[in-house]
């Protein structure tokens, strides 16, 4: 019977530490990472070596991942109220174990930036000590922390290209994309938790101005995000492989906005928050394809 008891909470522990990184979103980051990396290389792509791409996206999921585990150590009493199924505040994970995990996940995305260039390594650094200012102390700021978090996740292309030596133009408008859309949808997610960052002082736009505006300003940061997407075509910079993918991305982008518009309920905007990271997913795809293939 303890036998029993022992697997089932060792599992229940492993699978709090795997919901603690969030591993669809940290696979994003690397796989950005990675996408920025191919960008930039563009015509010289056979000088992109394995282990460089490896590394790259090594580093852009440990450093994503041991952000997601410090911000849930941090928001473990918002979680309490927002979402008491989380692995800290359900007790699948103790608060001093997460951190024990975020510290050897940024201590391997360091190391994987250090193996790259030194460039690497101040950016992962830069991205790490965003990360840790905006969960202990910036979270609370409202627009202010969603643009920390924005910024971590539109950096990866900018990481990807100086990895292999060349800010492509490119890799620049697809930055200010990704940090639109994601811009908005740290927006939408405050409507999601305003119960619980009201209680906790977090002034969310949800929280101090109310569900509506947070839907309308979640919105404008959606549509300026594929308002933004034609750039790259106009500019001539991407092939028409570009246009199917992004198409896809910014009707659902469209569609996510108006059910938000329609309804600012917490339901909707939870289903809104899944929505766009899918949208983003795709959009990374598209950006991959238009530069990339001819």
């Amino acid at each position: 019977m303890r036998g029993n008891l022992a697997r089932r909470s060792l599992a229940r522990a492993a699978l709090g530490f795997v919901r603690i990184t969030r591993p669809l979103n940290s696979l994003m980051v690397g796989a950005a990472t990675v996408v920025g990396m191919l960008i930039a290389a563009g015509s010289r792509l056979e000088l992109l070596e394995l282990d460089v791409a490896l590394l790259g996206f090594v580093a852009g999921f440990t450093l994503s991942a041991a952000a997601m585990a410090i911000n849930d150590y941090y928001d473990r009493g918002v979680d309490l109220i927002n979402d008491p199924s989380r692995p800290i505040p359900s007790g699948a994970v103790k608060p001093s174990e997460v951190v024990a995990l975020a510290v050897l996940l940024a201590a391997l995305g360091l190391a994987a930036s250090a193996m790259l260039s030194l460039t690497c390594l101040a950016l992962a650094g830069l991205a790490a000590a965003v990360a840790v200012s905006y969960a202990s102390a910036f979270k609370a700021k409202g627009l202010l922390g969603n643009a920390m978090v924005s910024f971590c996740v539109a950096l990866p292309f900018i990481y990807g290209g100086l990895a292999v030596g060349s800010l492509d133009a490119r890799l620049l408008v697809f930055a200010s994309i990704a940090f639109l859309a994601n811009m908005g949808r740290e927006v939408a997610k405050g409507i999601v938790d305003v119960a619980g960052d009201s209680a906790m002082g977090v002034r969310t736009v949800a929280a101090v101005h109310g569900r509506y505006a947070a839907a309308r300003l979640a919105s404008t940061l959606f549509l300026a995000a594929v308002a933004l997407s034609a750039a790259p075509w106009l500019m001539g910079s991407v092939s028409f492989y570009y246009l199917p993918l992004v198409a896809i991305c910014d009707v659902g982008l469209i569609r996510s906005s108006s059910s938000l518009l329609r309804s600012p309920s917490r339901e909707v905007a939870r289903r809104v928050k899944g929505e766009v990271l899918m949208w983003m997913l795709i959009g990374l795809a598209a950006f991959l394809s238009g530069s990339l293939l001819c």
